[in-house]
């Protein structure tokens, strides 16, 4: 298994939860909010990810019909 790349991960995540211990930690973060029926901050746009909507009905209505 490859190792984890935590530091260049949380270099480029654009989640804004400060408390969040998940941070860098993609698997876990993925996991965590998939078991919510959500998706993660990266997948949405920092504008969007602000409002903490991370459903997926919000993230069809984002990128329904771009390419």
């Amino acid at each position: 298994m490859s190792e984890c790349k935590s530091a260049k991960n949380k270099a480029r995540c654009n989640c804004s939860w400060e408390p969040c211990s998940r941070k860098g930690l993609c698997c876990d973060c993925l996991a965590y909010h998939w078991s919510l029926g959500e998706l993660p901050a990266c997948l949405f746009p920092d504008a969007v990810e602000k409002t903490y909507d991370r459903s997926l009905r919000k993230f069809i209505e984002i990128y329904k019909g771009k390419a």
